[in-house]
């Protein structure tokens, strides 16, 4: 029997279809998957067990008797460790779980944002926020980065350029701590000045701290959310980096007016029940001891991922130590595509994100690429960086396989 044709009948400017799932590729670079050795399956057990067996009536209700804004218990720690952690002093009331922080970004997309909007962005960010704004005929505007993140001044000359076209950005969106991909941390004093520039032009700051656990320090400059003086900041965070990126909980810092306006757009019945009532067991007993180890062995990772890249491809590969997080970010020689690399690559195993998907600038973007570091074993490091070198050098002739040679002798 032939197939029902769908095609008249599916909706206008859908985006291309998704592949189908055939299985991760051997030497897997992509996406925010973490260490699957540093999940805590056995304190995560005990967790569910005793969770469980105390409040699982609670889940015939939609809400868990704790209400719309999530599991009270959870944002009770929120609350507490985000004020030890990021300096944000917030009530459990103030605080949204969500799906995963996609979902924080598509409800304050939602409250926020209109077909033809413009919004400031960091010139290189997160992938998933610039397809968003692309669907939503958002324009985005990309502002440069350095090794410390959003430079104050140029965010304050495209704020003035705007002006000077009767334009204002609806927001300002950075990733302060752990930037993805760069993974710079900004300093206090940067924030300070990137605050002051927001509030004198009237611009709101929406700050994505998804990755801010991951600090190899473990000390971190206060969030945006605790420095304001003029509550013009929506914060989201969320548990995929620290715990795992299977529990889709994220969460949401604002004032009670714009949450409220969010929840009317959550309609979803809820998020997660079962993860959040298991997270907010373990991580009352476990969390501040979890993410160092955790953090160690993702810096350990990294390392075997920068070294790997110096001994294939030597001086070919630019890139910085950033001081936390599971990505790196890589400039390879200019002759180099890394979307047609990209390509060639998956063909063979080894899955890396290519540069333009994570800039607004494509053309500057072009011979840049994000690995992940955090899901690979360090022998799979070294062989997907081996066989990564193999195919760049035949497909670009980079890096010159002297180099790679004399890069292994030392």
């Amino acid at each position: 029997m032939a197939a029902f044709d769908f095609t008249p009948f599916l909706a206008p400017d859908l985006p291309p279809p998704a592949a189908r799932f055939n299985g991760f590729p051997r030497y897997n670079f992509v996406g925010g998957h973490n260490d699957p050795a540093q999940i805590p399956v056995d304190a995560l057990t005990a967790a569910a067990n005793a969770v469980l067996r105390r409040e699982g009536r609670t889940l015939a209700t939609y809400g868990m008797e704790s209400g719309p804004l999530g599991y009270r218990p959870l944002r009770e720690f929120l609350a507490a460790k985000m004020k030890r952690h990021a300096g944000i002093a917030c009530s459990p009331d103030d605080i949204l779980v969500t799906n995963g922080s996609l979902q924080g970004l598509d409800l304050v997309n939602g409250i926020l944002l209109a077909p033809g909007d413009t919004v400031l962005i960091e010139r290189d960010t997160y992938g998933g926020a610039l397809t968003r704004l692309s669907r939503l005929k958002v324009k985005t505007v990309g502002v440069p980065l350095d090794k410390e993140g959003l430079i104050p001044e140029a965010l304050d000359k495209a704020l003035v350029d705007l002006a000077a076209q009767g334009v204002k950005p609806k927001y300002i969106y950075t990733i302060p701590t752990v930037q993805n991909p760069t993974g710079a941390i900004m300093s206090e004093a940067r924030r300070a000045a990137i605050l002051k520039i927001a509030e004198a032009h009237g611009v709101p700051i929406f700050e994505d701290e998804c990755y801010s656990d991951l600090v190899w320090a473990g000390a971190r400059p206060p969030a945006f959310y605790a420095m304001t003086k003029t509550d013009n900041v929506i914060h989201i965070g969320s548990f995929s980096k620290s715990i795992a990126p299977a529990f889709r909980i994220g969460y949401i810092v604002a004032r009670p007016d714009l949450l409220s306006r969010m929840q009317a757009l959550k309609t979803d019945g809820g998020s997660g029940a079962l993860d959040q009532m298991v997270l907010a067991e373990f991580c009352q007993g476990h969390f501040h001891d979890h993410v160092p180890k955790l953090s160690k062995a993702l810096r350990a990772k990294l390392e075997t991922l920068m070294e790997s890249l110096s001994e294939r491809f030597g001086t070919a590969a630019e890139f910085d130590d950033p001081p936390g997080g599971i990505f790196l970010w890589i400039k390879l020689p200019d002759v180099v595509d890394t979307v047609r690399l990209g390509q060639v690559a998956l063909a063979e195993g080894v899955a890396l994100n290519p540069g333009p998907e994570w800039s607004t600038d494509k053309a500057r973007a072009k011979c840049r690429l994000r690995l992940c570091f955090a899901n690979p074993d360090h022998d799979t490091i070294r062989a997907g960086v081996a066989k990564l070198a193999e195919i760049c050098q035949r497909e670009f002739g980079v890096p010159l396989r002297s180099a790679n040679v004399e890069a292994a002798r030392s």
